[in-house]
């Protein structure tokens, strides 16, 4: 191997080892809430929200006490927020949660873990297998890295090899298992166009859903359909809260929109649900996709203002409802997280 030949690297090892090899991105000390917002970091209805969804999953489970996977859990924030969100709805009728619910909190995360987490939150690199409860995985498939291609100039789609610098070339045809994923969810065509080859993060979502002896499963990221596929796709980089060129260099997130309507396919079910896939009903399929707003919704998150009467008859009240209304209208707004889209997928206990 020459020395050209080890600077050059397909995109996918290119960003593993950017993103989790030695002094990689997400294994910094400061984790990624230093460089950027999730829905997690942006209000704690947002952690509200995934606890009332583990009580729907709990009483239909018929059980009290149920796990929680959070793959992809950062510093454990959102295990945190749903921990306190539980605790404080312990026998209160309006929280949404079945009285005496009892959280078996799991963190999947390759960083080590924080100083100071609750001790209730088991931590591991992989996620447990046999659980009965909820999968829950926030902005993780976005950082499952995958290679990209691109359409040269005699319509071969080709592999796209980097630098450290970000530099780019063109390398050899797309073949094999990857051809047939290209060909299937996202055919490239004319010249110059490009796609993330989203194999990788199907067989990523299936083994952890796999994880789940019943249950469901939750993937929340930006996504895209089949229909509508960005036509130079999504790589981009994400530095100190601005997105900036993707650099595998360590020192930047390097994040692609994901084919979520592949991952719940790879499952071995076709999602259904969002409005660009032709239905309209929110609601919980076998395998289903809505938008974040939709979703939030569905589990009691609104933007809607307070009557302005409370604000006389209780104004530190009106102050907090006001405040509540501004963080729902963050994590829903078009055009921001609202558009993120919701995978659900049911896992059915075994039988026989």
């Amino acid at each position: 191997m020459t020395d050209e030949t080890c600077q050059w690297q397909g995109w996918r090892e290119a960003t593993e080892r950017a993103l989790y090899g030695p002094g990689g991105f997400y294994l910094r000390p400061e984790g990624p809430a230093g460089h950027f917002r999730t829905s997690v970091h942006a209000s704690p209805l947002f952690a509200a929200a995934v606890a009332r969804l583990l009580g729907e999953v709990a009483e239909e489970l018929g059980t009290t006490e149920i796990a929680l996977v959070d793959v992809g859990a950062g510093r454990g924030e959102l295990l945190t927020g749903v921990l306190a969100a539980t605790d404080a709805g312990a026998g209160n009728t309006g929280s949404g949660l079945p009285r005496g619910l009892t959280v078996r909190a799991y963190a999947v995360e390759r960083a080590a873990r924080p100083a100071g987490l609750d001790p209730r939150i088991e931590w591991s690199d992989r996620p447990p297998r046999g659980v009965r409860g909820l999968l829950f995985a926030n902005e993780w498939l976005d950082n499952v890295p995958v290679d990209v291609a691109e359409v040269d100039a005699e319509g071969t789609a080709r592999y796209v090899e980097v630098r450290a610098d970000g530099t780019e070339r063109l390398a050899g045809p797309v073949s094999g298992t990857d051809a047939e994923w290209l060909a299937r969810w996202w055919p490239l065509r004319e010249p110059g166009t490009r796609a993330e080859i989203g194999r990788p993060r199907d067989e990523a979502w299936t083994a952890a859903v796999a994880c789940l002896a019943e249950g469901r499963a939750v993937a929340v990221d930006y996504a895209h359909v089949r229909a509508a596929r960005p036509p130079f796709g999504s790589l981009t980089g994400f530095r100190a809260g601005r997105e900036v060129p993707p650099v595998p260099d360590g020192g930047c997130d390097l994040t692609a929109h994901v084919a979520l309507d592949a991952c719940a396919e790879a499952v071995g079910a076709a999602p259904v649900g969002a409005a660009a896939l032709g239905a309209t009903s929110v609601g919980w399929p076998v395998a289903g996709l809505v938008t974040q707003r939709e979703a939030l919704r569905a589990l009691g998150v609104s933007g809607g203002r307070p009557p302005l009467s409370l604000a006389s008859t209780d104004p530190a009240g009106y102050v907090r409802a006001l405040s509540s209304a501004g963080e729902a209208a963050e994590l829903t707004a078009l055009g921001g997280l609202g558009d993120f889209l919701w995978l659900t997928q049911r896992v059915p206990a075994a039988t026989g």
